[in-house]
């Protein structure tokens, strides 16, 4: 993790934190990615923090809006952990959001809607209808002309774009049936019957891609 003035001086041992390897090798190509995509906006939610590691890396790199984290109640104090050691003043502590049965979660600090969304290598891990869950749950959330930035792997035209793609999602698949690589399509498709409209994608490292959505 590379450290700048915000950074530099923490007292924590970082090396006993739950680490993201997938976290470490995007989170360089994903930022220049949102220093495109996101100027001129202020205030996102990150859906699925994870770690915690995408936020304390994006945020400070992306000063000029809020970043909100935001996870299952179960992963709070590895992200929290993870900011407590590399701190920045625009980074908020995780809410609490669970797409089976929650509502997208607003911070009362922050008097202002999501005018972004971030989430990275969630939709592969959820079944089905909670993608379908999510993407309803945002389009209401974002403002008009909000975006909805989507990392993560895709199949295309009914198919695996790589060998690695197909073996991963055949792990994913044996772990939880209703997991699984989703189709481009079928997102795009989804996206689309919540005013989310596909404006751009991005070939990421890996195999991935990144997805930019936009509510009309």
């Amino acid at each position: 993790m590379n450290n700048d003035s915000s950074t530099s001086n923490h007292l924590f041992d970082t090396a006993s934190l739950p680490f993201s390897q997938a976290c470490e090798n995007n989170k360089q190509p994903i930022l220049e990615i949102l220093q495109q995509e996101l100027q001129g906006f202020n205030h996102v939610l990150e859906v699925g923090s994870g770690t915690g590691q995408h936020s304390v890396y994006l945020a400070p790199r992306l000063g000029h809006l809020t970043w909100q984290t935001s996870d299952v109640l179960a992963h709070h104090a590895t992200i929290n952990a993870w900011h407590a050691a590399y701190p920045a003043p625009n980074l908020y502590a995780p809410l609490t959001f669970d797409v089976s049965h929650d509502s997208v979660p607003t911070n009362k600090a922050v008097a202002a809607p999501y005018d972004a969304v971030f989430t990275a290598n969630t939709l592969h891990i959820m079944s089905w209808s909670l993608v379908e869950k999510l993407f309803e749950l945002v389009g209401e959330a974002l403002s008009i002309n909000g975006k909805l930035i989507v990392y993560g792997p895709f199949n295309e035209n009914g198919h695996y774009i790589s060998v690695g793609n197909q073996q991963f999602d055949i792990s994913l698949q044996q772990h939880d049936p209703k997991s699984g690589i989703r189709h481009l399509e079928d997102i795009i498709a989804l996206a689309k019957t919540h005013h989310l409209r596909l404006s751009d994608r991005y070939a990421m490292p890996a195999n991935n891609q990144l997805l930019v959505f936009q509510k009309h």
